[in-house]
């Protein structure tokens, strides 16, 4: 049912105030200076509400950002990686403490924009900053009704210089894998040579390597089940060859659960210092520990493995990630394709 009210200002100004009624629905309001316009409305607006297009805006109006984001908090980000939990958290403090005084209504583009011109980091960290807000802005549509649509997804992230590139893809050459392994048996740090032999067989992330426990891995049948993951999924890694020999030979400390224990104390080692010491000594260029990961890939992709292998090898939900290495399974690729050729051309 549809209402329109004929109002006369104090100074005789005229306008006209039209109201929505439907069954299930909350009131629609507005004011129009034109009763025309205001039966324009109302044809249109009941119209939507009919055919389920009409987005109620009084939340959009009402909520701000900052209720937005502890809602997310609460919801969300308790089912996401306990590591990917920790710097979303950060990440979202700060758009709060930043925008999160502003109505949701209020956040558009350019107020994104100019916040993520502030930060003081590179390009890929303004992605992760960018890329969670925009989440919390598709909880507020799919979720919450907050929101008709995402303003994240106005923001041209090659205009405003914070495209990510393919990404980084450094890998050891033979001769540099030779002279890390021989650095890291020569170092005194007893963890420091099967850490590294394990992160290169493997491809584990940092994270994922450093806060194993024993009761993950199993040597009898060759295997780590990783359950906390950067996707939030679990996966399994195969332990096989040296990486397997070297595991078998740690010791299991009875005060830790941890494969890779602290010197002292129950925790997990970090073994930045014994790395960034073994790197010097192999006279290793521009080379960290996470890039022992892309020889893992790297190794694979030479080795005949598809995309869709290394993407699942390296626990990636999707090929984007892995198609950084393309041009090494070229090689493979030929190889196929060629005995495919072979086999229906009788050569």
């Amino acid at each position: 049912m549809a209402l329109i009210e004929k109002r006369v200002g104090t100074h005789g100004n005229v306008t006209y105030r039209a109201r929505i009624r439907t069954k299930g629905h909350p009131p629609e309001i507005a004011t129009f200076q034109r009763k025309g316009d205001a039966q324009k409305w109302v044809q249109s607006t009941e119209s939507a509400i009919r055919e389920n297009r009409h987005f109620n805006r009084a939340e959009t109006r009402r909520r701000t950002l900052a209720e937005l984001i502890d809602r997310y908090e609460a919801e969300v980000l308790p089912h996401k990686a306990a590591t990917t939990q920790k710097g979303q958290a950060r990440q979202l403090k700060w758009w709060k403490d930043r925008l999160g005084d502003y109505a949701l209504a209020q956040v558009t583009p350019a107020l994104i924009t100019d916040a993520l011109g502030t930060l003081k980091v590179g390009p890929s960290s303004k992605n992760r900053y960018l890329a969670v807000l925009s989440h919390t802005f598709t909880y507020a549509v799919k979720v919450r009704g907050w929101l008709d649509r995402s303003p994240a997804h106005g923001i041209d992230k090659g205009a405003i210089g914070i495209r990510e590139g393919r990404g980084r893809a450094r890998f050891l050459s033979k001769d540099e894998r030779k002279r890390l392994l021989e650095a890291c048996k020569a170092h005194p740090n007893p963890y420091i040579y099967p850490a590294v032999v394990v992160a290169i067989s493997t491809g584990m992330r940092a994270g994922e390597q450093f806060g194993l426990t024993w009761d993950r891995v199993d040597l009898k049948a060759g295997r780590i089940r990783l359950e906390d993951t950067k996707n939030g999924e679990r996966r399994t890694v195969p332990l096989t060859g040296h990486a397997l020999e070297e595991m078998r030979g740690l010791i299991h400390q009875v005060d830790t659960p941890h494969v890779f224990p602290q010197a002292k104390g129950a925790g997990p080692a970090g073994l930045r210092t014994q790395w960034e010491a073994v790197a010097r000594a192999a006279e290793l260029e521009d080379f960290r520990w996470h890039d022992l990961r892309h020889s893992f890939a790297s190794e694979l992709a030479m080795s005949g493995a598809t995309l869709a292998e290394l993407a699942e090898a390296m626990g990636h939900k999707t090929l984007a990630m892995v198609k950084r290495y393309a041009h090494l399974t070229e090689g493979h690729t030929s190889r196929v394709v060629e005995r495919m050729t072979a086999r229906l051309f009788g050569e």
